[in-house]
């Protein structure tokens, strides 16, 4: 099967993505985290701050910095222990207990992982794993790493003026056992919110974070030891104090190469015993197919392909009133993230938070990253719909979110809750009961003529940046946002009449007031 007829049937049809008979072996699931053996510790300080307002000078990074970036992005934060609705048919299953993270996750199964490459005064210099059950960090090999690690990037980042670049991989065990093959769909989602919550926290340590989605896989994978047909790297984001240090090598090395085997050839190959716990790993081929399809062997692959295409709408348009940005202590934010699913009330939601949470989304759309020129005219990749109900001085109806004009164009008028509702496949969500439902969406050819299939995961994990941002805004105003990939994609695209602009639905978040639900929860911080 080809990447293009893949990707269709994850978004179009999704029951032929994971098989009818499919059944989840959950006394056999893996870990949610990762488990390294027998290799150094380096511990990290559970002291975190309480607390991350913006405007943070920028911190001298040592380890206890690092450590406290770290749990803010993938810790283990919460202890949680709920009960069944009182009106719910599933009373008899008991209590359920879990850890929560900061960032969301498809099923809370996590199939991300995060390692660090670090150059600091305080601990050997190396490339580290983040053991998120335990908050330390694993060395997996010890070492400077500058050069190989600009070599990987195609030397478009000084590497030695940063004090560490992080690695978000995927394991693709780690939710296939549960999603099969739709779990492709699910990974750079997952990737993405990661990388969303990193760019916020990064902000609030004063710490400056380009994303690359380019680099050479093998010696990526190599350098940190991973088996490419169980885990592999889909972003790398270096880290430094000083923004130019990695905005002045952007421009660099337009002439020569580098090939990912000749960097290989310059380190030995290790490989360290690791712990998931499953015992019956089933074959996944065609992640392993797609994985390798999107590797880049020579820096001379990589290039800028700059923004989206604006689609304009001839219905009314509705301003939205301009308000200051955001300014919120992210940790609240993040403490207090929510995603109902029952539990959302109908209450009022008026302009101000509208257009507070959708100008704050929209600014994710800016973030230093490899695939964007200096281009003054950008237009994101991802573009924002919604349909409201019950909004004042707004007329229920579908609209394009209008960044650049911070607007709303009407698509279709009207109250489309019933519509949404029979478009999903699982009626985990009362959307009678959600003001606002926002879809994110992109190009319906998911950027594989450009970048071949390493453009659908970049295109997913670029929605997850948007998710997170949104999801955080949501939070800072006193409201959750549930993401769902449960719905009929071609109701969603013909509400927004997107097939015959050339976009897709890629995500639903609705997003409103709730209620809290009766449960106990206890944070695992110091």
């Amino acid at each position: 099967m080809n990447p293009g007829d893949f990707i269709h049937r994850l978004h179009y049809e999704t029951d032929r993505a994971r098989p009818p008979n499919w059944e989840v072996d959950w006394e056999d699931a893996p870990l949610k985290v990762k488990q390294y053996r027998g290799l150094p510790v380096v511990p990290l300080s559970s002291e975190v701050p309480l607390t991350l307002e913006r405007g943070r000078l920028p911190e001298k990074p040592g380890l206890d910095s690092v450590g406290h970036m770290l749990w803010y992005v993938y810790g283990l934060t919460q202890m949680c222990l709920s009960g069944p609705d009182l009106d719910s048919a599933a009373q008899d299953k008991g209590s359920l207990q879990w850890c929560r993270r900061f960032v969301p996750s498809g099923g809370a199964l996590y199939p991300n992982e995060v390692y660090v490459y670090l150059n600091i005064e305080e601990a050997p210099a190396g490339v580290y794993h983040y053991d998120a059950a335990h908050h330390r960090l694993i060395l997996l090999r010890e070492g400077n790493f500058d050069r190989y690690v600009s070599g990987a990037l195609g030397e478009r980042c000084d590497v030695s003026g940063c004090f560490g670049t992080v690695f978000v991989s995927t394991v693709f065990w780690k939710n296939f056992f549960k999603y099969h093959y739709f779990s492709y769909r699910l990974q750079g989602l997952d990737a993405g919110v990661l990388i969303g919550q990193l760019l916020e926290v990064a902000k609030r340590f004063g710490f400056a974070a380009g994303v690359h989605y380019q680099f050479l896989d093998r010696a990526v994978n190599h350098l940190l030891g991973l088996s490419e047909r169980e885990e592999s790297v889909y972003a790398v984001i270096p880290l430094s104090v000083v923004p130019a240090v990695q905005q002045a090598a952007a421009g660099r090395n337009r002439g020569g190469s580098v090939s990912a085997g000749d960097l290989c050839r310059e380190l030995p190959t290790v490989r360290h015993p690791t712990f998931l716990r499953s015992k019956r790993v089933k074959e996944y081929p065609l992640l392993i197919r797609m994985n390798e399809a999107s590797f880049a062997e020579s820096s001379h692959s990589f290039r800028e392909i700059g923004g989206g295409r604006e689609i304009g709408y001839g219905g009314r348009a509705f301003v939205l009133p301009y308000v200051r940005r955001m300014s919120y202590d992210l940790a609240a934010a993040s403490r207090n993230r929510r995603s109902p699913d029952m539990d959302f009330v109908m209450r009022e939601v008026n302009q101000l938070q509208l257009a507070a949470m959708l100008q704050e989304a929209a600014a994710s759309f800016r973030y230093r990253n490899d695939l964007d020129s200096a281009d003054e005219t950008f237009v994101s990749r991802v573009s924002l719909y919604c349909c409201l109900h019950g909004m004042e001085g707004i007329p229920d109806g579908a609209y394009r979110y209008d960044s650049a004009a911070h607007l709303l164009q009407q698509i279709r008028p009207g109250d489309h809750r019933i519509w949404l509702q029979q478009a999903m496949s699982l009626h985990n969500v009362n959307l009678l009961q959600v003001p606002i439902c926002l879809h994110a969406a992109g190009d319906r050819d998911h950027l594989l003529p450009v970048l071949g299939a390493r453009g659908y995961r970049i295109g997913q994990m670029e929605t997850g940046i948007l998710v997170q941002r949104l999801l955080l805004a949501a939070s800072a105003l006193g409201m959750g946002g549930h993401p769902l990939l449960g719905f009929d994609t071609r109701m969603c695209d013909d509400i927004y009449e997107l097939s015959p602009r050339g976009k897709v639905s890629l995500i639903q978040i609705p997003i409103g007031p709730y209620r809290q639900r009766a449960w106990l929860k206890g944070s695992l911080h110091g």
